[in-house]
């Protein structure tokens, strides 16, 4: 479908990327662009910049990146007119008619076949279920079992898949579909021996639908003992796992409150039926960033109903960080004594249900629950691994307000000295260097973030775990470009000679600057790094402020920490490097662990 260059333009001008971006994942301002962990790989360390001024994306990780049409494309997996009419109606611009290309035609009805035999499926099992009287035996699971009426069964289009291996397949060629739309939309395998074979029989069948009620998937229990007990549709061009989420059409709809993610289909459909109508779940894997930045277009807040078992314990602090991630308030419903959610509305009904939701707890506050239940505090020892553990959660929270009030409260419930656990925030928050991760989804694969040297121009890359080793170095850069009476402070302790890898050069600079002004000047030192990519790291050293403020005791111990570990770093890759005997090396480590700053 072509579109003269000025109405592409019109639309990219109109549809500013942070604003577009934003709405999908939780954007920091870091310097003059915005960063986030990237949605579009797993990682720890946020490497995905968006640059207001040169409304472009990159990520420093996977090294996707583009304008706002390339990240709509990417993360809705849309063609470039799917793009454009997306950006078009986000903005109120009527795009001109215009005639679609063979191509175009093409891609857009086979996407319609596929939804046309979606759909034909739903019906079918719905049919089976509800008119025949091979339907009977899933009739009696969801009424009997599950306690689902017609009406809830109708709502949702519940279904059951016959006995027979090859009935499905049977009735979609006798409406005319080919066994190649039957095999992508993964409806039915094909095997030279056995033939065409059902995906999904002797199954009870739950549709899966997009944001459009149009059908795209199937769930399936099995009836009985087969494995595996709950199967999904694999995906398809249609279906992506990690980008949708089972009755988010419903969901979007209600007046309720946030939305209440829990773990299973049957648990969703109960709360439905029970008035829980902004009930939604995951679609057979774990909780992802794709789902969460999905629900951020809807609502900022999340009740988290999964299970009260381990598994589903673990489930939630997994789900608390991605969503916590996506700037996503998260609360977390307790259940016990009862399973899931359909158990306790079975056992207490939904007034007892709604007070668990009204007191349902904050994310930060249950993992400070889960953490006390790890410690045994009648012992000395261990209250104090407790201490340090909770701080540790509690200076991950960005709000000073917030801080103040887990930490009364804390202190108050597990019987901790209030003034202990500040100053154990202070110097965790000051430092930046223990506070937990955002998320648990495993080291980002990143091959590296650019680094170009301002002096030769040869460029470097420096992998997560180096950045990770830098964070006690571009921490301690951070508040002395933030204050830099602190170059003074620390000149008997610190010199830019004890910075290692990509801090070394900026650490360099910042020196030089302090002793030929008495001041620094971060953005004279940016305009020597020509790349976005550079700068970006470099913006990222030289942070504008500091999340934490701190009396001078707290300011003092925080420093001390950083330069101790500053300066034993540089020890320590002096004694991989063969510099110096391991004698003279172990008394300057003796020497540094007396260093005591005073600010």
């Amino acid at each position: 479908m072509y579109y003269p260059e000025e109405v592409i333009e019109e639309v990219r001008a109109r549809n500013d990327i942070v604003d577009v971006i934003s709405s999908y994942v939780g954007l920091k301002r870091v310097g003059s662009n915005f960063t986030c962990c990237c949605p579009f790989h797993s990682e720890k360390t946020p490497s995905f910049s968006v640059s207001r001024q040169k409304q472009m994306f990159y990520c420093f990780g996977c090294h996707e990146g583009g304008n706002v049409f390339s990240f709509i494309m990417k993360y809705e997996h849309f063609t470039f007119p799917e793009a454009l009419k997306y950006l078009a109606e986000r903005v109120g611009y009527s795009l001109p008619e215009v005639e679609p290309s063979e191509e175009e035609k093409k891609r857009a009805n086979r996407k319609q076949q596929l939804r046309d035999v979606n759909n034909a499926a739903a019906a079918y099992f719905h049919y089976i279920l509800t008119k025949t009287e091979r339907g009977k035996l899933g009739y009696a699971y969801f009424t009997e079992k599950r306690g689902f009426t017609d009406k809830t069964i109708a709502e949702f289009g519940l279904g059951f898949a016959d006995i027979y291996s090859d009935d499905l397949y049977k009735y979609l060629k006798k409406r005319g579909f080919s066994d190649q739309v039957m095999r992508d939309a993964g409806l039915v395998d094909f095997d030279e021996r056995q033939g065409p074979h059902d995906k999904f029989w002797n199954r009870v069948m739950v549709p899966i639908l997009d944001m459009n009620s149009k059908c795209i998937a199937f769930g399936g229990r099995v009836l009985g003992d087969a494995k595996p007990k709950y199967l999904n549709t694999r995906e398809t061009e249609l279906f992506d796992k990690s980008h949708n989420l089972f009755a988010l059409y419903r969901a979007k709809r209600s007046k309720r409150r946030g939305m209440i993610l829990c773990e299973g289909y049957m648990d969703v459909i109960t709360q439905h039926q029970a008035g829980f109508d902004n009930a939604i779940a995951s679609l057979g894997t774990a909780f992802t960033p794709g789902q969460a930045a999905l629900i951020k277009r809807y609502t900022k807040e999340v009740y988290l109903a999964y299970d009260s078992d381990a598994a589903g314990t673990k489930a939630a602090l997994k789900a608390i960080k991605i969503l916590r991630d996506h700037d996503i308030q998260q609360r977390v419903v307790d259940l016990s004594p009862h399973k899931d959610p359909d158990e306790f509305l079975s056992a207490e009904g939904p007034d007892a249900y709604e007070d668990r939701l009204r007191n349902a707890i904050s994310g930060r506050m249950f993992e400070i629950r889960r953490a006390a239940g790890e410690y045994r505090l009648g012992d000395p020892e261990e209250k104090t691994a407790f201490i340090h553990a909770v701080a540790r959660i509690i200076a991950g929270s960005p709000d000073v307000a917030a801080r103040a009030s887990y930490i009364e409260t804390v202190a108050g419930e597990y019987g901790l000295p209030p003034e202990i656990l500040q100053q154990e925030v202070s110097r965790i928050g000051l430092s930046g260097l223990d506070t937990q991760t955002s998320s648990e989804e495993g080291d980002s694969e990143n091959e590296g973030v650019p680094y170009r040297s301002p002096d030769t121009g040869q460029s470097r890359k420096y992998r997560d775990t180096e950045l990770k080793e830098d964070r006690a170095e571009t921490r301690l850069l951070t508040w002395m470009v933030n204050r830099p009476e602190l170059f003074k402070t620390l000149a008997p302790h610190i010199s830019e000679e004890d910075f290692t890898g990509r801090t070394r050069e900026v650490a360099e600079q910042l020196f030089r600057q302090y002793k030929e002004t008495g001041n620094v000047n971060p953005a004279a030192l940016l305009n020597r790094y020509e790349e976005s990519e550079d700068q970006r790291v470099i913006a990222g050293i030289m942070s504008n402020e500091l999340p934490f403020e701190a009396d001078a005791d707290s300011a003092g111990k925080a420093l001390t920490e950083l330069v101790r570990k500053v300066k034993l770093k540089a020890v320590d890759e002096k004694l991989r490097a063969g510099e110096g005997s391991a004698i003279e090396l172990a008394r300057k480590k003796k020497e540094i662990q007396r260093i005591v700053i005073h600010v």
